[in-house]
């Protein structure tokens, strides 16, 4: 499917129903644009992620532009540029990264963490995607030790990024979904708004 294609199908949708349909179609089912041809590659890299978490291999799915060949929301064919967007869905590995978060929120709260202005915006937009079912690592706050949990979660997607996975040459990057079903609700929510711009 083309970029045009998908446009056109997206704008003629009538209903949330057809919209989730979409979204299960396109994102969720199927190998990705960026393993096409090469599934048992799709297998070991899904697997790899899945290992490192301690979550099982279906759990980890490939969204965005390398799913499709193209990204609606630019409007761009994929290319060298683009990276690769990794949904973990993992309630497990979500409760284990919010377990850290408690404690650094008590600390907080306890005013025996410094947290500088920056910070703490940072750390507001985290908590924001949180209450939506998503955790975004790159949103976490540098102080206290969850600069552990984020620095060893960036330094094990730059191990797979820029030809040192099955991926090939592109950054890899991660975020864990709580559910399956926030995943899609997510997915479904960008495609309505995509879709309302283009009956505008």
């Amino acid at each position: 499917m083309t970029l045009e294609n998908f446009l056109c199908l997206l704008k003629g949708l009538e209903n949330d129903d057809q919209l989730i349909d979409l979204c299960r179609k396109k994102i969720l089912h199927g190998i990705p644009y960026i393993f096409q041809g090469r599934e048992d590659e799709y297998y070991n890299f899904r697997n790899k992620i899945s290992q490192e978490f301690d979550i099982d291999f279906h759990e980890v799915f490939i969204t965005g532009s390398a799913k499709l060949g193209f990204s609606p929301r630019k409007r761009k064919e994929f290319d060298y540029d683009s990276d690769i967007d990794v949904a973990i869905v993992s309630l497990k590995l979500y409760d284990k990264i919010l377990d850290i978060i408690y404690n650094y929120q008590m600390e907080l709260r306890r005013s025996r963490t410094a947290i500088t202005e920056r910070e703490l915006t940072m750390y507001h937009q985290f908590l924001e995607y949180t209450a939506m079912g998503w955790i975004r690592p790159d949103k976490l706050p540098i102080s206290f030790k969850v600069h552990q949990l984020k620095n060893n979660w960036f330094e094990f997607f730059k191990s797979i990024s820029y030809g040192q996975s099955e991926v090939g040459n592109y950054k890899v990057s991660a975020g864990v979904f709580k559910t399956y079903k926030h995943l899609e609700q997510y997915i479904v929510s960008d495609f309505k708004q995509l879709k309302n711009e283009l009956e505008v």
